[in-house]
This record gives structure tokens, C-alpha cells and sequence, in this order.
């Protein structure tokens, strides 16, 4: 777990790149991989900036990603895989670079959209050649999942090791090398989504910046607009993704009480309550209150949202515990 932790923190680092690490690395990286050291760094405040660096970059030589990255990974997991056997491969992935996968490769899966969205004029070959660009980075603090899988068993990749713990992402050439800063904020969930309801999640130095609630991309305009939400603009809301988001920003509760909502049914379990959305499923609540009383003496309300198809509280509150409502007969409620 020391190797995860340690990735799991480069993989969120912000602030700026220790720049003279990071080019000490990649010289590390070409000479491990045969090649000259690059004549060239260049920096980029934000992955936007560096593909438009990257396209425009002259004398820089061919592409040496494959050397420096693609083909000393792919050896050293097949050293790997074959000195520990496919089921001690699977445990020992299982317990690195697996627990940072899906988190680390959403966020940059993100970036590449938000880039491509930024750069591309809209046409179907714009977007395919800043696809192209971004596919051929190396992903620096992103690779991260893999460099927890190898970290202290390959002194091959540790030039990729030393530039991901000091910098973004990065793309090499034969004598010119473009990198990128890291962001300088990062704001996400506890599953690890962006997540953000008064400002960017991710933001760069030069600007570049994603916005997000609870992982669902939105409009930087949109999240202005939570603050002065109301029942009726969320009413009018005509995108489904959204209304969901402004439901969750204003709250279930606060939602029904003030729309004027009323309940569907009830029993000794809770009551029902269901709002009808235009162009989406209705959002179905449970209200329900805890026996146990607080330290005041109140007794605390909590909803709890259901599938649209719940009928009664029972069934919503049988749900909540896998069970079905006919076998959901609880001595005590809590």
C-alpha cells in the first residue's frame, strides 16, 4: 500500500512542476531508451496549450513515444507477468495499480474531451487530429496506476517515474520535448468525480479549466446559476442532465416543500413522495423518521431516493436494504 499511496497522491498533485526535476527525468527516460538527450524543453501552462504547441512544433524530429514509454512498459509487464505468473499478476495488480485505475483514467479521459472541445472548430478532421495529438502524450502523474504496479520492481521506467512525480503530461520528440504544468486546483467527490458547485474542478495556470457536479461535465454559466435556483427554474429546465444536478444542488426536500408537492402514499414505515419531471423519470422519495432521538430529543428526517417504479414507503424503504417489501418487516426502525 506505501507504493499506492504515494501514487495516488502524484496522481492529485497540484501546484507548480519542479521543472528542473521533470527535465531530468525525461533525459533519464531517453537514455534508458538508447536516444540522445532533447536539445529542447518547452512548456505549457495547460495539456490545451501544449497540443497547440504540439501542432505547430518545427524541427523537433519524429515522434520517440514509442521508445521512451510504449515499448519499455509493454517489456517490463510481460518481466513482470511472467516472474510472478498470471494469477500473482492479478493479485499484485489488484492491489496497486488497480485501486487507482477507474478514478485516474476518468480524469484524464475528462481532460482529453475538454481539450478536444476547446481546440476543435467543430469539424469531424479538426477533432480527429486533436484527438491524435492527445493520444500520443505520455500521461506524466496520470500514469500513475502503472507506476504504482512497478514502482520498486523496474529500474527501467524510473525516468517516467521521476517526470510524473513532477509534472503533467508531456510529449517527446526526437530533439524537442513539450510538457505540461500541473493543475492548480482539484476539486472532486468522495468516489473521486469531479466535483465542484461554485467554480472549475480542475484548472490550469493559463486558464484551461473543467467544470463538474459529482463527475457530470456542466457550463461554467450553469453552476453560477445554482445559487439563485428556484422550483420553477427547475421546472423549466430542458436539459434532464442538468435538472438532476439542480435537484441535487437544491435539495429533495427542500424541492417538495416549497413546489407545493404532495405525498403518494404512506404507512408505518414512511411516506411517499414522487415528482413528475417533463422528458425524465419521476424522482421518488421516502421520507422517514429515525426512533432513535437526538441528544435535544428531536427525531431526525432523512429521504431517501428510490427507483421510479416504488409504489409505497414500504417497498422504497425495503429497497434501500436489497430486500423486498414483503420480507422487510424491521423490529426497529433507525
Amino acid at each position: 500500500m506505501q507504493y499506492v499511496d504515494k501514487w495516488r497522491a502524484v496522481a492529485a498533485a497540484t501546484g507548480p512542476a519542479d521543472r528542473a526535476a521533470a527535465e531530468e527525468g525525461v533525459r533519464l527516460a531517453y537514455r534508458t531508451a538508447g536516444l540522445a538527450a532533447p536539445e529542447r524543453f518547452i512548456w505549457a501552462d495547460s495539456p490545451k496549450a501544449a497540443v497547440a504547441v504540439v501542432r505547430h512544433l518545427e524541427d523537433a524530429g519524429r515522434s520517440v513515444r514509442d521508445e521512451v514509454r510504449t515499448v519499455p512498459w509493454a517489456e517490463e509487464r510481460r518481466r513482470v507477468h511472467d516472474e510472478l505468473g498470471p494469477a500473482g499478476w492479478t493479485e499484485h495488480w489488484g492491489r496497486t495499480g488497480a485501486l487507482l485505475w477507474d478514478v485516474t483514467r476518468a480524469l484524464a479521459e475528462r481532460i482529453r474531451a475538454g481539450v478536444a472541445e476547446a481546440l476543435a472548430d467543430g469539424t469531424a478532421a479538426e477533432r480527429s487530429a486533436v484527438r491524435l495529438v492527445l493520444l500520443d502524450a505520455v500521461l506524466g502523474q496520470h500514469d500513475a496506476p502503472w507506476l504504482a504496479a512497478f514502482d520498486g520492481r523496474s529500474e527501467r521506467l524510473a525516468g517516467l517515474a521521476r517526470v510524473a512525480e513532477h509534472a503533467g503530461w508531456w510529449w517527446p520528440f526526437e530533439k524537442a520535448v513539450v510538457l505540461c504544468e500541473r493543475p492548480v486546483e482539484l476539486h472532486r467527490d468522495e468516489a473521486g468525480r469531479l466535483d465542484r458547485g461554485d467554480g472549475p474542478a480542475l484548472a490550469f495556470p493559463d486558464g484551461f479549466a473543467l467544470h463538474a457536479w459529482r463527475g457530470m461535465p456542466v457550463p461554467a454559466e450553469f453552476l453560477s446559476g445554482l445559487s439563485s435556483l428556484t422550483p420553477e427554474r427547475i421546472r423549466t429546465e430542458e436539459n434532464a442532465e442538468l435538472r438532476r444536478v439542480m435537484l441535487e444542488f437544491y435539495g429533495y426536500d427542500r424541492y417538495l416543500d416549497e413546489s407545493g408537492a404532495q405525498p403518494v402514499h404512506r404507512d408505518e414505515t414512511g411516506v411517499l413522495w414522487r415528482i413528475g419531471l417533463a422528458d425524465d423519470e419521476d424522482v421518488v422519495m421516502v421520507e422517514v423518521v429515525n426512533s432513535t432521538p437526538e441528544p435535544d430529543g428531536t427525531h431526525k428526517t432523512y429521504w431517501l431516493r428510490v427507483p421510479p417504479t416504488t409504489r409505497t414507503a414500504k417497498e422504497g424503504v425495503a429497497w434501500t436494504f436489497g430486500l423486498d417489501a414483503a420480507l422487510y418487516e424491521p423490529l426497529r426502525q433507525t
